[in-house]
């Protein structure tokens, strides 16, 4: 997802995955930070892949409402 107002010299990015964890639950894998940049990692665990997803999509809807925008 990304962000892009030149007017206001803002750039920004939001990423998100869905991984397994060694302990059987999953992980929901967030970057954000300015394009170009390494930015931010944050890592929440998760007890199974349905609970990640339902983060995955409140975060997706959260980031829209924001002004965010999906690529692809």
């Amino acid at each position: 997802m990304q962000r892009i107002h030149p007017e206001k010299n803002e750039w920004r990015y939001y990423a998100m995955a869905i991984q397994p964890d060694l302990f059987g639950g999953a992980a929901l894998l967030r970057r954000w930070g300015r394009i170009g940049s390494q930015g931010t990692i944050r890592l929440d665990l998760y007890a199974n892949e349905g609970e990640a997803a339902n983060a995955l999509a409140a975060l997706i809807r959260y980031r829209q409402r924001r002004g965010y925008q999906l690529l692809g």
